[in-house]
């Protein structure tokens, strides 16, 4: 049996444009991947910057009655890369201990530094000194654009793209618990 001539080919057509379609379905199944993937990394170092944010408070916290030599002039943590805290003590042994989680100390693979967040970066500012306020910030590097966090100056210009660097702010209140009956000045926080 013959095929008419008006009809030969159209099956063939009809399967090159079911490739077609099948095609940008399947790029678009990639573009989303990608983006759940960069989704999901922002969401990991969104995780850890939570626990290395929560470790400076409840270092603040656990020495309360010296909170105020937490307070950093400059941002810990990549900037200063690994440090010996072995040393030092107290405060000065907390920030170091911080410094060297922020720079990827933390986790290690085959003996190289892969833990933590990319370029982070944390600064502890008195909010009140008088009323003994204090504001831990932790920054680091993201991996799309977003709008530049204004809460804080902590790693302010050190990233190529301001709109990439990620921020979380914990503020601490150091309670008073005895004042000085002359001056009314905290004595005991």
């Amino acid at each position: 049996m013959r095929v008419p001539a008006l009809n030969r080919g159209n099956t063939m057509i009809e399967v090159l444009i079911t490739i077609v379609i099948t095609a940008f379905g399947l790029l678009g199944v990639a573009a989303v991947q990608a983006r759940m993937h960069l989704a999901e990394m922002e969401a990991y170092q969104r995780a850890q910057a939570t626990i290395l944010l929560r470790y400076m408070t409840d270092r603040i916290n656990a020495n309360r009655k010296n909170a105020a030599q937490y307070v950093t002039a400059d941002a810990e943590g990549i900037d200063k890369g690994l440090q010996d805290c072995s040393a030092k003590v107290g405060a000065a042994r907390d920030l170091c201990e911080w410094s060297n989680m922020l720079a990827g100390a933390g986790e290690t693979l085959n003996g190289q530094r892969v833990g933590t967040l990319s370029a982070a970066r944390g600064c502890v500012a008195v909010i009140d000194a008088v009323a003994k306020r204090y504001s831990v910030a932790l920054v680091w590097q993201g991996f799309t654009s977003t709008t530049a966090p204004t809460a804080t100056q902590c790693g302010a210009g050190a990233y190529a793209d301001d709109r990439k660097r990620r921020a979380m702010i914990a503020p601490i209140a150091i309670a008073c618990l005895q004042n000085d009956l002359n001056t009314g000045a905290c004595i005991t926080p």
